[in-house]
């Protein structure tokens, strides 16, 4: 994907996380409640953004 361009000048830019995450981990009580999520107007079911 860093390798990725355009015509037109777009850049790419990736990060690599070597990691291992904790499956099962759950989220605190009413936090989906609290989370405020933008949808983007382009491609809503793929763009999004969620702001605690």
């Amino acid at each position: 994907m860093a390798e990725a361009t355009i015509q037109k000048g777009l850049q790419v830019f990736t990060t690599i996380i070597d990691q291992s995450y904790q499956t099962g981990k759950k989220v605190a009580e009413g936090f989906k409640e609290t989370m405020e999520i933008f949808f983007d107007d382009f491609l809503p079911q793929w763009n999004y953004t969620a702001k605690p």
